[in-house]
This record gives C-alpha cells, structure tokens and sequence, in this order.
C-alpha cells in the first residue's frame, strides 16, 4: 500500500501531470479510514473516560462499590480527596484510593 502511493505521487513520465482534482482523489481512502477510526474506537473510549472519572468524582458515603480488583464493599467515609474508607465486612474497614474504583453498584439516595 506504501508502494501503491509512492507509485502515486512519482512524476508520470511523458504524459502530461496530473491534475490537482485526481491526486486529492487518492486522499479520500486515508480520509475515510481516520473518520473511522475516530467514530468507532477514540469517540466512544473518550465518552467511557469520561464518564468513569465523573462516577468517582462523584462517589459518596454510603455508595456500594466494587474496586479494580473485585473487592466489593460500602464506602463508609471520605478520608481525603483522593483515600476512601470501604468497609468490606463486618468491622473489616480498608481504605482505598478513589481511582481503584471499578464502579458503583449501588448509589445512597437511589431507590431500589
């Protein structure tokens, strides 16, 4: 495919040049291949970090929660900015860093 646009871009010889409408025309396949890759994998990845960074910044006491590492438990107290108390049993208290958060199971104040 390299060869194929070097090929492309190489002078013709004998021939008259190419008109500048004909070699855009050899863009539009590249054009079209980062139009999809945008809308079908860094669109969505974006949109999904996005959205993760807005549930942890947003988690709470009292949310149930399931870390990365598949610890679920109940966030019992906010530490610091970024340190959460989880309570994963009774009298077993961890905490935990809010970016080790996979998701929020269950949010307090949501009805079930």
């Amino acid at each position: 495919m390299y060869l194929h646009f070097l090929a492309m871009a190489a002078p013709q010889g004998g021939g008259a040049a190419p008109s500048g409408a004909a070699s855009l025309l050899g863009f539009i396949p590249w054009i079209a291949i980062i139009l999809i890759f945008y809308f079908l994998l860094i669109r969505p990845q974006a949109k999904r970090q996005k959205q993760h960074a807005e549930m942890l910044k947003n988690v709470k006491k009292g949310d149930k929660i399931v870390t990365a590492g598949g610890i679920h438990g109940e966030v019992v107290g906010v530490k610091d900015e970024n340190t959460l108390v989880v309570k994963i049993a009774s009298e077993v208290k961890v905490e935990v860093e809010r970016s080790s958060i996979g998701r929020v199971t269950y949010s307090y104040g949501q009805s079930e």
